[in-house]
């Protein structure tokens, strides 16, 4: 929140009808039902956004989806990155979409198996 507009009235109410008109995270899985707590530029002003744009201008965002967006924008800097978004849903699957986990498909075809490989339990380990 370094640009002053954050701290202006309107702003303030702008962000208080965008949180109202959209609780929850816009970036979360919709089944997730999180709730937003920041209100998010489309268009960053560094980029020649508005300051107050429309409603359709905004997004709302929970804390996690905020963070994970301004850290890999161009507001970012030196701390942008390509790595997937940490993280998981209540299913265990990776919230990035562009996840490697996700192109894996369980298929018909197996890996396969190392006849050499084998389990070892804690009670044989040592002979």
């Amino acid at each position: 929140m370094a640009d002053p507009i954050y701290n202006t009235a309107a702003w303030k109410r702008l962000r208080k009808v965008k949180l109202s008109a959209t609780p929850l995270c816009q970036a979360c899985p919709p089944d997730s039902l999180t709730p937003a707590s920041h209100v998010d530029h489309v268009h960053a002003i560094s980029d020649g956004g508005p300051a107050y744009p429309g409603l359709d201008g905004l997004r709302s965002l929970c804390l996690s989806c905020h963070s994970a967006k301004t850290a890999r924008g161009p507001e970012a800097g030196a701390i942008r990155s390509n790595k997937p978004r940490r993280g998981c849903d209540a299913e265990g699957n990776p919230l990035d979409d562009a996840h490697p986990w996700k192109s894996l498909r369980a298929g018909p075809e197996r890996p396969p198996r190392n006849p050499k490989t084998q389990l070892v339990s804690k009670s044989n380990r040592n002979g």
